[in-house]
């Protein structure tokens, strides 16, 4: 059981985190390909993602068993941008490490510490680098393409909650939480795999939603750092794969954008993907889908991010919400 222990103070300054963490959505993400419990919800992610998974995720996975602690190392600079994260991966200093692999040793007493982990636990920047590289690999192939969702789904969870907290307060945020959350003040109480009192001493804590937590909430071992609490949020089984529109509604659709676009717009849903191959699932040719998709990114329907020498494009959550004829909030 993990018990929460708050003090006025602390209560006042806890928070929801406004996006998904890179790192923890990282680590939470290896618990679910190492296992086969996946299911629906991320049984056909888990199937494409296998496929492309780079080199040295092994090394990441490792340090990421699908049951138990990981080392509190892995998540640093939580909320910080992603090479923020990266670079205090990088960074981490040799006593946090040593203590973190002792950590993961006694609580792993069956696994083998393999031979890298030696230089490791000294700190070594080249295997910590290594590590940093290989999240960040990782992410490129089987994360970024999913990222619109994983954010916009993350934001809705955000919504519900901040609703919970105006209409309830902390009584009924605590209380929905998590299907094992006990909340009596000032502890918060939680099925946890160990027994962990996590004692926040005037210090706000972090709700952390994440997209792919599914079973049981997370936290830090190291009562030093800023306190977190990441949980799973709610998921639709159908997410990795937009509904199509039905007849009328493509019809409306392409009305409204244009057959080209539209059908842009849906490919992009799909999974972000480069110009060149945007334009071979809508059969049409490079230059012209590379002036659609201009349109449709200052209509902020779609997003372009660059990932090293690539730029893959991704629907937004207005494009996505137009897609499956949800009302989108805009701004006024």
């Amino acid at each position: 059981m993990l018990r929460v222990h708050f003090t006025g103070e602390a209560l006042a300054r806890t928070v929801l985190a406004a996006e998904p963490d890179f790192m923890w959505e990282v680590t939470t993400s290896l618990h679910r390909l190492q296992r086969r419990d996946s299911g629906v919800v991320f049984g056909p992610w888990r199937s494409r993602v296998l496929q492309r998974l780079p080199a040295g995720v092994q090394h990441l996975s490792f340090l990421a068993p699908s049951k138990g602690y990981c080392p509190d190392f892995l998540t640093p600079a939580r909320g910080a941008p992603r090479f923020a994260q990266l670079e205090a991966l990088r960074a981490t200093h040799r006593a946090t490490a040593r203590t973190d692999l002792e950590e993961f040793r006694a609580r792993h007493p069956r696994l083998r510490l393999p031979s890298w982990c030696g230089p490791l636990a000294e700190g070594d920047g080249r295997v910590l680098g290594r590590l940093a590289d290989t999240a960040d690999a990782y992410f490129d192939a089987c994360l970024a393409p999913y990222w619109e969702r994983v954010r916009a789904e993350v934001h809705r969870d955000r919504v519900q909650r901040a609703a919970q907290l105006a209409r309830g307060g902390w009584d009924e945020l605590f209380r929905t939480l998590h299907r094992s959350a006990r909340w009596s003040y000032p502890v918060l109480e939680l099925d946890y795999p160990v027994n962990q009192d996590l004692h926040l001493h005037g210090r706000g804590l972090v709700l952390q939603p994440s997209f792919f937590c599914r079973f049981n909430v997370v936290s830090l071992v190291d009562p030093g750092p800023p306190p977190v609490l990441v949980y799973p949020i709610d998921h639709d089984a159908g997410w990795l794969r937009p509904a199509a529109p039905s007849t009328a509604s493509a019809k409306a659709l392409a009305a409204l954008l244009g057959g080209t676009r539209a059908a842009l717009l849906q490919a992009a849903a799909e999974g972000a993907a480069t110009t060149q191959q945007l334009a071979c699932r809508t059969h049409t040719t490079a230059p012209n889908a590379s002036r659609h998709l201009t349109a449709l990114r200052e209509a902020a329907l779609i997003r372009s991010d660059r990932h090293r020498n690539t730029v893959l494009h991704s629907a937004t959550h207005l494009g996505t919400a137009l897609l499956n004829g949800q009302e989108a909030a805009l701004p006024v």
